[in-house]
C-alpha cells in the first residue's frame, strides 16, 4: 500500500455545479428526477426483457447489458451530486473519491465496449442476416460480455493504481461534481506528465478507435441500404440512427475528457452532466420509444399485470 505512506490529503472539496443555495435546490429537483426516471425507465427495460421470451434475442441481450450499465454508471455520480445539493461542504474522503474513480471508469469503459458489440451485431442483422444466426449464438454473446466486462476492469483497475501511486500533499479542491482521474492527478506533489500521456494514450485513444469503428459500421450499413428503402430497410436506418446518437454524446464526452492533458476548462462540467446523467436518461428513450417489437412487450406486459 505505497499510496498511504505518501497520502496526506485525507478529503477532496468539490466545486458543485454552483454556489448559489436557491440555485442548487432547483438543482437538486431536476436531478432527483432524472435519477428515477434513469432507475424507473432502464428497471423497466429489463424487466420487459427478462419476461418477454420473444425478446431474448442478441439485440436485447445487449440492450439489458446497456441498461444494467446505466443504472450503475449514474449511481456512481448522482447521489452524491444530490447530497452536495443540500450540504454546506461539498466534501469526499481519499477512499470514496477513489472508488468513485474505479467504478466511473469500470462502467464507462465497459459501455464504450458494448455500444462497439452492438454497433457489430448491428452489422451482421443487416448486412449479413443469412449467418447472423450462427454467428451471433448465445456462446458468443456470453463470450462478447465476458469480454466487454474484462476489459472495461482492467482498463479501471489499471487507471486507478496509476492514481493511487501519486503523493497526495495538497491542495485538495477538485473543480467539478464528482472525482475523475483527470482532475486527481492534477493534485499530486510531483510532475504528471507521463501519467497523463498514458491516460491520453489509453482512455482517449480507446475512445477514438471505438467512435471511428462505430461509425465506420454505420456507414457502411446505410450505404448498403441506400439502394433499397423498403420498410425494412427505412427500420434498420432509424435503428442505427438512434444507436449513433447514444454514441455520439458518450464517446463524445471521452474524446473531449481524456484526449488533451489534465486542465479544468468552462464546457467540463457541462459536458459531464450529459456524460453521466443525461445520455443513462436517454438510451431508455431512444431505445424504447423508437421500437416496435419493445413497444408490443410493454403491451403485452401491462396487459398481463392488468
Amino acid at each position: 500500500m505505497v499510496w498511504q505512506n505518501h497520502t496526506r490529503v485525507s478529503d477532496f472539496f468539490l466545486s458543485g455545479l454552483t454556489t448559489n443555495h436557491a440555485v442548487e435546490l432547483a438543482l437538486f429537483t431536476f436531478f432527483m428526477m432524472i435519477y428515477v426516471l434513469i432507475i424507473l425507465g432502464n428497471s423497466l427495460i429489463l424487466f420487459t426483457i427478462t419476461h418477454d421470451q420473444r425478446l431474448h434475442t442478441p439485440m436485447y441481450f445487449f440492450l439489458g447489458n446497456l441498461s444494467v450499465i446505466d443504472i450503475c454508471h449514474s449511481s456512481v455520480v448522482i447521489p452524491k451530486m444530490l447530497a452536495d445539493f443540500l450540504a454546506d461542504k461539498k466534501s469526499i474522503s481519499f477512499e470514496e473519491c477513489v472508488a468513485q474513480m474505479f467504478f466511473l471508469h469500470l462502467f464507462a469503459c465497459t459501455e464504450i465496449f458494448l455500444l462497439t458489440i452492438m454497433a457489430y451485431d448491428r452489422y451482421l442483422a443487416i448486412c449479413n442476416p443469412m449467418r447472423y444466426s450462427t454467428i451471433m449464438s448465445p456462446k458468443m454473446c456470453l463470450q462478447l460480455a465476458a469480454i466487454m466486462w474484462m476489459g472495461g476492469l482492467v482498463h479501471s483497475v489499471a487507471l486507478t493504481v496509476l492514481t493511487l501511486n501519486l503523493p497526495y500533499c495538497g491542495p485538495s479542491a477538485i473543480d467539478n461534481f464528482f472525482c475523475d482521474v483527470p482532475l486527481v492527478i492534477k493534485l499530486a506533489c510531483t510532475n504528471t506528465y507521463v501519467l497523463e500521456m498514458l491516460i491520453i494514450s489509453n482512455s482517449g485513444l480507446i475512445s477514438v478507435v471505438c467512435f471511428l469503428v462505430l461509425v465506420t459500421s454505420y456507414v457502411v450499413i446505410l450505404v448498403s441500404l441506400r439502394n433499397h428503402l423498403s420498410e425494412g430497410q427505412h427500420k434498420a436506418i432509424s435503428t442505427c440512427a438512434a444507436h449513433l446518437t447514444v454514441v455520439t454524446l458518450f464517446l463524445g464526452h471521452c474524446i473531449f475528457i481524456y484526449l488533451r492533458p489534465a486542465k479544468s476548462l468552462a464546457a467540463d462540467k457541462v459536458v459531464s452532466i450529459f456524460f453521466t446523467a443525461i445520455t443513462p436518461l436517454m438510451n431508455p428513450i431512444i431505445y424504447t420509444l423508437r421500437n416496435e417489437d419493445m413497444h408490443n412487450a410493454l403491451r403485452k406486459l401491462c396487459k398481463r399485470q392488468i
